[in-house]
C-alpha cells in the first residue's frame, strides 16, 4: 500500500492507523500547491480531488478521505479493535468520526485562511471553542476518546488538536484535552508516524 500524504496534515490519521496496525506500506509526500509528489508524479492523476490523504491498494485500486482510509485499514485488522466489528458501537464511532471531520477539521479552515477580518475570526474562534469543549466532556478522565481502547477516533482526534497551536487556540482550557494529546502523542506508533513526516 502507498498513502499519499503532506505533513502534518490530516493524512497523518491514517498514517498513524497505518502504523498502529503494524501494516507494510509506502509513502509518498505531496506538495499541495504544485499538486505534484516527491517523485514528480502528477497528483490530479493520482487523486482529482486534488487534497491528501489517498491510499494506492496493492491492487492499483486508489481510496480517498482520511475516515474513509482509517475505517477501511481497521476493518482489515479486526482482531486489534481500532473500529467496532458490529453493533451500535460500530456506528457511534461513525458518527465521532463524522463529527471530527465536520465540526472540528472543517470548522479550521477559515482560520488557516488569511485576510480573514476580526469579526469573522471572533466568530470562527467561538464555534471552535464550542466543539472542542463538547470533545473535553465527551471525553472526562478517560484515557481514549471512545471505548476501552485506542481507535480510528483517536488518530483523527489528535491529528485536529495538533492545528490548534497553529491558529492560535488554546488548548490549555481544557486540561484534560492537553493531557490526551500528550498520552496519545506518546504511542509508539504516532512517534513513528511523527518521524517519518519529519514532524519531530
Amino acid at each position: 500500500m502507498k498513502l499519499y500524504y503532506t505533513p502534518g496534515a490530516c493524512s497523518l490519521a491514517p498514517h498513524i492507523v497505518l502504523e498502529e496496525l503494524g501494516v507494510s506500506h509506502t509513502l509518498e509526500k505531496v506538495d499541495l500547491k504544485s499538486k505534484r509528489t516527491e517523485n514528480n508524479e502528477d497528483y490530479l492523476s493520482v487523486n482529482d480531488k486534488g487534497y491528501v490523504p489517498t491510499l494506492r491498494l496493492d491492487d492499483g485500486n486508489v481510496l480517498t478521505e482520511g475516515a474513509v482510509i482509517s475505517q477501511y485499514l481497521a476493518e482489515l485488522h479486526p482482531d486489534q479493535q481500532l473500529f467496532p466489528n458490529s453493533g451500535l458501537a460500530r456506528y457511534q464511532l461513525q458518527s465521532l468520526m463524522v463529527y471530527i471531520s465536520t465540526e472540528i477539521h472543517k470548522t479550521i479552515i477559515p482560520l488557516m485562511q488569511s485576510g480573514q477580518d476580526a469579526k469573522s475570526r471572533a466568530a470562527s474562534e467561538a464555534l471552535m471553542n464550542k466543539r472542542l469543549g463538547w470533545v473535553s466532556e465527551k471525553l472526562g478522565n478517560r484515557e481514549f476518546i471512545f471505548g476501552e481502547h485506542f481507535s480510528i477516533a483517536d488518530a483523527y482526534l489528535f491529528t485536529t488538536l495538533n492545528w490548534m497551536s497553529m491558529v492560535k487556540i488554546d488548548l490549555n482550557q481544557w486540561a484534560n484535552l492537553v493531557q490526551y494529546q500528550q498520552r496519545i502523542g506518546s504511542r509508539p506508533a504516532v512517534q513513528r508516524a511523527l518521524k517519518a513526516e519529519g514532524l519531530i
